[in-house]
């Protein structure tokens, strides 16, 4: 570097032992301290050759309920109940509970690259360094093909939620409400959207520990009409419903649909790892709130599903009315169990929750799509426009790029439309699910790197549990789930239509992959020749750098007086 070379003696003849050892000290700290200042400018938004980039600007607890938020959404609230139907209780305890243990592994394998190479490319750029440049090509645009649909969806469960009190209005009015403030919301930064989503998080986990609690109350005997369920309904073989076929067959294809109805509640996890790019110190942070995803799962989807096969009857008629419902409240099996319990109130009280949880979840998704968008372009695999950010970390060009795509939403307003768009959703599982294998994929790619380099993976800032086989049986389950999601294609006879919009993201994916291979003449990276060290090691100056902050910040927190502590502490949270 040259503002070290210019401390350097002239002379070339050498000096004492112990100058020269001061000066080599002298290098290494104006050398530390010009990476200390390189990623201050990060942190601001200022890249290494001085373009605007996205601000590390998300505190811890943001992202901790970030990661919650995108775990929690209509697939358990509303779609545990078409589940139900299907396959009885033990069916969708026993699916979701495979499901959800497969999405613990991605999300360890998750944590353990985010945090090794906490960098603004996301797991894309993962892709790109541990398995191939086509392949961290294929896995970015098919992540963002998800997004470009699942936004406008949400936009239009809103709609349609508010029409549960007011059906006399065009949901059009509402969806074009909603798009004004998410755009507003996004492009005040990333501080703005991590605070709102913070406490639109938090109405989530609110809501859905208030519904568990109702249905335990309602499953004991505590509702107005006094009936003490218990298991009653896991009885009398309905534990297990038969599903397009008789006996054991028909059980099985049963559970079989609760499997991939668990893969697209349990999909949004991941989202946590497009947060890392502007995370404040996330070597510390994303592990936090990877751990948490346990919790969260083994909490509100294990308990949640149960509590839902104890209240509701299977075969319930209002459940069988309910899953009929496009959205909104009468279609949840919790607001079934409350009808079916006489109490009155909850109903609207519940639908105006599941409002929070649709706006919180089309907020979420164009975030993701825009910086999606963003990190294919730092990546190299989007053009370099998508780059742009303004003053304030967001980067603008990707924003409304992809927010174009929430105008998609206005096809739902007539009846042909409704339907073409009802094709175009029934993709985001097969895109959700190859993201999870692409992951994975990335995940061994990078163990196999290590032991190919002679590297511990005692020495990762992340060490996650049931490494290294757990992405191997979390990359077996979901290809599993994924290749035969579209078995219901074929039962009683071919449906083509249902089989082309179960499994249009292979031929797109694979197209991405092999193109961008022939195109651009690239090939698949050997483990030996994996770049493990760029981005580690300047996260490693940064670790080094966060624990002095810390020290001090704890310092100043100890002397400070009392309402200033609780101040700092808020702060913190």
């Amino acid at each position: 570097m040259a503002t070290i070379q210019s401390q350097r003696p002239s002379s070339s003849g050498g000096g004492s032992s112990d100058e020269k050892r001061d000066l080599k000290a002298e290098g290494a700290t104006l050398e530390k301290q010009d990476a200390f200042q390189i990623l201050r400018n990060s942190e601001k938004g200022i890249g290494a050759n001085g373009e605007l980039e996205v601000k590390r600007d998300l505190k811890p607890r943001q992202i901790s309920m970030i990661a919650i938020g995108g775990a929690i959404g209509t697939g358990l609230v509303i779609g545990t109940g078409g589940a139900l139907a299907k396959a009885g209780p033990g069916s969708l305890l026993i699916g979701y509970s495979l499901m959800g243990a497969t999405c613990f592994l991605v999300m360890c394998a998750l944590g353990e690259m985010a945090t090794y190479m906490p960098h603004k490319r996301g797991f894309a750029g993962h892709a790109t360094r541990f398995v191939g440049q086509s392949f961290g090509f294929a896995t970015g645009w098919n992540y963002l093909f998800k997004y470009l649909m699942i936004s406008p969806n949400q936009l239009v469960a809103s709609g349609l939620v508010i029409q549960y009190w007011r059906p006399d209005l065009s949901p059009a009015i509402f969806i074009s409400v909603f798009i004004v403030v998410i755009l507003g919301i996004n492009f005040l930064g990333v501080k703005v959207f991590g605070e709102v989503e913070f406490w639109l998080s938090m109405i989530k986990i609110i809501t859905l520990t208030g519904l568990i609690l109702a249905g335990l109350i309602i499953d004991l005997g505590g509702s107005p009409s006094g009936d003490r369920i218990g298991f009653r309904y896991w009885q009398g073989g309905r534990a297990f419903l038969e599903y397009k076929s008789k006996g054991s067959l028909g059980r099985f294809l049963g559970f079989w649909s609760v499997m991939v109805n668990g893969l697209f509640a349990y999909m949004g996890t991941e989202l946590v790892a497009i947060t890392v790019g502007e995370a404040r110190n996330p070597r510390k942070s994303v592990p936090k709130a990877i751990r948490s995803t346990f919790f969260r799962i083994l909490f509100f989807y294990i308990f949640g599903v149960v509590i839902v096969g104890m209240v509701v009857a299977a075969d319930s008629p209002l459940l069988l009315t309910a899953n009929k419902q496009r959205l909104g409240a009468a279609a949840s099996p919790f607001v079934v169990a409350i009808k079916a319990a006489n109490i009155r109130v909850l109903p609207s009280i519940i639908n105006a929750c599941i409002l929070i949880f649709t706006l919180s979840a089309a907020n979420s998704d164009q975030y993701v799509a825009s910086r999606t968008l963003y990190s294919l372009a730092m990546d190299g695999n989007a053009p370099a426009i998508f780059r742009r950010c303004n003053s304030m970390g967001v980067p603008y060009v990707a924003l409304i790029s992809t927010a174009l795509f929430m105008a998609l939403a206005y096809l739902t307003l007539s009846d042909g439309g409704a339907i073409v768009f009802g094709y175009f959703v029934s993709v985001v599982t097969i895109f959700g699910g190859l993201t999870w294998i692409c992951i994975l994929i990335s995940h061994i790619q990078f163990m196999k790197g290590l032991k190919a380099q002679g590297m511990s993976r005692d020495d990762l800032p992340y060490k996650a549990p049931f490494q290294p086989y757990g992405s191997y049986i979390a990359v077996f389950f979901t290809s599993l789930v994924v290749f035969f999601k579209g078995w219901d294609s074929f039962m009683p006879a071919f449906q083509y239509k249902s089989f082309i919009t179960n499994y249009i993201g292979f031929p797109i994916f694979f197209i991405l992959l092999f193109g961008h291979m022939l195109i651009k003449h690239t090939s698949f990276i050997k483990p030996a020749d994996i770049d493990l060290l760029t981005d580690a090691r300047e996260f490693n100056e940064e670790d080094e750098l966060a624990a002095k902050e810390d020290e001090e910040r704890e310092e100043m927190i100890r002397r400070a007086p009392l309402h200033k502590k609780i101040w700092y502490k808020l702060q913190d949270w």
